[in-house]
């Protein structure tokens, strides 16, 4: 193969002609998905310069990152939760610093197929997953293929691929201990625990309870989506069985909210009969009445790391994981 790929190269190594393959890297409609991936495979494999056939951006970006939402395990990841338009603002800011595009697929991916669809029909220079779901392993299987994704969710045992994430444990510890200190025992823990960040905040909210020698009870360990409805809902159920509480950690804001919308409802005060904490920080928190206490997680940090690891790490490139620390925001939902 001579130094200078020519796209006749390309359709040669592709087994097509040289026409065909330059309508696949325009992504012309005529060309099947199978067909596009194996010419950008095959051109980012031989380092042709594939970008100058895509259609031009209006100010002539210096690149492009795709933005992939796996489908959610655990915390609905949608783009109108308002955690993750902080987390996609503070990512777009990042790319903007750098003169880079951030582009959001539709692709939603469940399985490891569809991970290296997401990743070889892709024309971008590279991809943030945003979340895990239940995808560790097939994350793991990509990266031997395909190092060019970071992902931003949990470090986990094992991991071969790089994540950028906030420190989940400390975070569900310490907004626990936090509830202890002010006085609480019987504290609740309110949301999703299975998936991988959401379990590592539960870890957490166990080991505080051990540290401030308050007994773990099942009781207290109540579901919830990540709404306001479904938070309002559980804490209605929890009040209507009867069960002592006088404290909340919650997985999310919106929980947070959804279970001071339940208190204020059953006539139970904010913080004079429960104190609330919630995690995420986002804007509304501190507009809140009252005002949510929250641990927070830093979304413009977070979006400048993922970029800069994708845009810096260089082909071949090792990307290291990265744990960002939380801060626990004390407002009037539990004070002190």
């Amino acid at each position: 193969m001579p130094r200078n790929v020519r796209l006749s190269d390309l359709a040669q190594l592709a087994g097509v002609s040289t026409s065909t393959a330059s309508r696949a890297l325009n992504d012309h409609p005529a060309i099947n998905a199978r067909t596009k991936q194996l010419i950008w495979k095959l051109a980012r494999e031989h380092d042709y310069p594939f970008r100058r056939y895509m259609p031009a951006g209006p100010i002539g970006a210096t690149g492009t990152i795709a933005l992939v939402v796996p489908r959610p395990q655990g915390r609905d990841t949608q783009l109108d939760d308002p955690f993750f338009l902080e987390l996609v603002a503070g990512l777009g800011d990042a790319a903007r610093e750098r003169g880079c595009d951030l582009l959001v697929s539709h692709f939603a991916p469940a399985s490891y197929d569809d991970l290296a669809t997401a990743m070889t029909t892709s024309r971008a220079d590279g991809v943030i997953f945003l979340g895990q779901s239940s995808l560790h392993q097939a994350f793991n299987r990509l990266s031997a293929s395909d190092a060019r994704f970071a992902v931003w969710g949990a470090e986990l045992p094992d991991q071969a691929y790089c994540s950028v994430g906030s420190d989940n444990f400390a975070g569900g510890k310490r907004a626990t201990l936090h509830l202890a200190r002010l006085g609480c025992r019987r504290i609740v823990y309110l949301g999703d625990t299975e998936a991988p960040e959401v379990a590592q905040r539960v870890r957490g909210y166990g080991e505080a309870l051990e540290q401030a020698g308050l007994s773990p009870d099942p009781a207290l360990m109540v579901p919830a989506h990540f709404t306001v409805e479904s938070a309002e809902a559980a804490v209605h159920a929890l009040i209507a069985r009867g069960t002592a509480f006088d404290g909340i950690v919650a997985a999310s804001d919106l929980i947070a909210l959804g279970a001071i919308r339940g208190l204020l409802h059953e006539a139970r005060s904010v913080p004079g009969d429960v104190a609330v904490v919630g995690y995420d920080d986002v804007p509304f928190a501190r507009y809140s009445r009252p005002a949510l206490t929250t641990v927070q997680q830093d979304t413009a940090r977070a979006g400048r790391l993922l970029v800069s690891k994708l845009l810096d790490a260089g082909p071949g490139g090792e990307m290291r994981s990265e744990r960002l620390a939380t801060d626990l925001i004390v407002r009037e939902s539990c004070g002190g």
